[in-house]
């Protein structure tokens, strides 16, 4: 038994904190995004890498209220990284983060059994609580009857039907929110101070009793059960059989590959003509010089050269918000846990690699989730052999460059969308071989099963997913103009100076300390095809993998003379390297550990440099194996 101070923002002048809190699945976000719109920004919470949501919206009382949604956890009795910040935030245990004044525990109508016990424990946190029933209009649709009065009456909560994907929806939520604050501000002018918390770490014997009160509540308050979605059992008949379900996975995932291409040309097109235009008309503008040569040669051929990608990043993430809101993510988890399950990895690995394909920092600290110390290390050790997001520009660089835009198959399936494809499922490969390795060797041990929900399909949100796509089109633009923005003017001071002697004969850059970086570096990198140029743009893509695409069109914008650039970067490399370097590199990207955020990652994920350091040798040695194997292989075959 403890006390809970609770804060007072409307004495303060501040805008009252409001928490979202629920189970996984249970629209939480969308409800977010209902209240918030596009009022919303997201950042990390202090000492950690989970997502922090924080959103505001102005109540018919005319109060400014900010809204926190916190991660999905089905308890306060905390088992993962997402769950901890839960607990430690409506506990008020984050510094620098003041708790929530009033909490919004957000239950699935169609599953209460599932979701009471989180609100039960919240309620002995002391705090405002008020519940929402959502997906309210799912539950009825199914003959679910629930009686909010008499579970409000049981709780002892306020209770607020909400459907979180329409407008009108939430209505009846923003009005008991102000009732809830009008009620708060009331308490704490009259008798201020601190509120008994009565939350403990659960026993056995707590956990039973959660349960049977968790029963004498639905007895009061359920009067229909309903019946479970017909259609999410029909359409799970068909995509979870033994026979279809993987193929129809992989037919999922290959699709869109190809739509990664497909529908990302049109907007690519006109993202590299206007650079193109913008560059045109700074160099027209702008008399010759380290000015000129810092804007056009350094921001914007290096920073253009990214941001060229990021409709073909948005389709990537579009078909990924696309199958986590309609339920088929979970499915995925379930279809490839059978396979996984084959190399020795825990069921619950599925997710800090499904995650890997987005960034392998979120994903590596998800592998908290795996509570047996040598499974969690196997899963860290090969998340970052999972294709993430910031190797897709320099794959689709590359085969822009070098394979030919034309269909196969009869004209069904684009050439580029499958080497694409077959790019992420080498690292998918590659992941499982490494896996199995580790198992067999370092990381021995019995497999568990997994266990996990599988929510009913319901049809995405397009708010939900627009807002969705606005926000990682935010992260990857803010990305481009302060990372590699930053990177590419070093990159540029180092490719421009010292000066080239009077007399020289070579471009400029040979005669630089980058240039002088990559002539030393070139030995070392040659017996796998790597040009000099290559080995500069390795070095500062240490910092992200996509820095590597901007490294070289700032490297070869002071490379080249005259017209030589008046093309893109692609036609400038298919003219420049041989088709067995293009595929070197490829391979080169599809392991090596190019990437500082994910190794420092690794060493406080493990609390030990060690494996961060074997993360290092046993990828770098991958790379360079591959590419070895890749250019000489190719070169045979294909001539050099």
């Amino acid at each position: 038994m403890s006390d809970t101070v609770l804060s007072t923002p409307a004495l303060m002048g501040a805008p009252p904190r409001i928490a979202l809190v629920g189970n996984p699945n249970c629209g939480k976000t969308a409800l977010f995004n209902a209240l918030t719109g596009a009022r919303q920004k997201v950042a990390n919470y202090p000492g950690v890498t989970v997502e922090r949501k924080i959103g505001e919206f102005l109540s018919p009382a005319g109060t400014r209220v900010q809204l926190v949604d916190l991660p999905g956890t089905y308890s306060l009795r905390a088992r993962s990284p997402d769950e901890e910040v839960t607990r430690d935030v409506v506990l008020g245990r984050f510094q620098h983060e003041a708790p929530p004044d009033v909490m919004v525990c957000v239950a699935d109508a169609t599953n209460l059994r599932l979701h009471l016990r989180l609100v039960l424990e919240l309620k002995k946190l002391g705090r405002p609580i008020i519940l929402a029933l959502n997906m309210m209009d799912v539950a009825e649709a199914r003959g679910c009857r629930v009686d909010a009065a008499a579970l409000s009456a049981a709780l002892g909560v306020p209770v607020v039907p909400t459907v979180a994907i329409k407008r009108t929806g939430v209505a009846g939520l923003i009005d008991q929110i102000d009732r809830s604050m009008i009620a708060m501000t009331a308490t704490l002018t009259h008798s201020p101070g601190t509120s008994s918390c009565g939350w403990s770490e659960p026993s056995a014997f707590d956990l039973r009793a959660y349960h049977q009160e968790v029963e004498t509540i639905l007895a009061a308050a359920l009067r229909d059960a309903g019946r479970p979605s017909l259609a999410t059992r029909r359409i799970d008949a068909a995509l979870l059989h033994p026979a279809i379900g993987l193929p129809f996975l992989f037919l999922v995932l290959f699709l869109m590959f190809q739509a990664v291409f497909a529908w990302a040309a049109v907007p690519m097109d006109m993202i590299d003509k206007g650079l193109g235009w913008i560059q045109a008309g700074a160099g027209a503008a702008l008399p010759d010089g380290l000015l000129k040569s810092l804007l056009t040669d350094g921001i914007i051929a290096g920073v253009g050269s990214v941001v060229i990608f990021l409709p073909q990043i948005l389709v990537l993430f579009f078909f990924i918000l696309m199958l986590e809101s309609t339920g088929y993510m979970a499915r995925a988890a379930f279809l490839l846990d059978r396979l996984m399950g084959g190399v020795g990895l825990h069921g619950r690995a599925f997710i800090p690699l499904l995650s890997s394909f987005a960034c392998a920092v979120p994903g590596i600290m998800a592998a908290r989730t795996i509570e047996n110390r040598a499974d969690r290390l196997a899963t860290i050790m090969i998340a970052p052999l999972m294709t993430c997001s910031a190797r897709l520009p320099v794959y689709t660089l590359i085969i822009a460059a070098f394979i030919p835009d034309r269909t196969v198959a009869g004209g069904m399936i684009g050439l580029q969308g499958l080497v694409m494809f077959t790019l992420y499922a080498a690292g998918i490969l590659s992941a499982l071989a490494a896996a199995f390795v580790l198992k067999r060797t370092i990381f021995k041990g019995a497999r568990e099963p997994l266990l996990m929900e599988l929510p009913s399909y319901r049809l995405p949100s397009p708010r939900d997913i627009l807002l969705g796509l606005l926000e990682r089109a935010r992260i990857f633009l803010a990305r481009a103009g302060t990372v590699i923005f930053s990177i590419m003017i070093l990159l540029w001071f180092l490719g421009s100076f010292p000066a080239a002697p009077d007399g020289a004969t070579g471009p400029a850059i040979d005669y630089s300390f980058a240039g002088m970086l990559g002539h030393a570096l070139a030995p070392l990198l040659a017996p796998i095809g790597f040009t000099w140029q290559i080995a500069i743009a390795l070095v500062p893509g240490m910092a992200a993998r996509e820095v590597a695409v901007a490294a070289l069109g700032t490297v070869y914008a002071l490379s080249e003379t005259g017209d030589a650039l008046s093309g893109s970067l692609a036609g400038v490399l298919a003219a420049d390297w041989s088709l067995p370097t293009a595929l070197s590199l490829l391979a080169w990207f599809v392991f090596a550990p190019q990437c500082v955020s994910t190794l420092s990652v690794v060493k406080r994920e493990t609390n030990s440099w060690f494996w961060m350091l074997v993360m290092i040798v046993y990828m770098t040695a991958l790379a360079y194996g591959a590419a070895f194997v890749t250019f000489h292989l190719s070169s045979a075959l294909l001539g050099g």
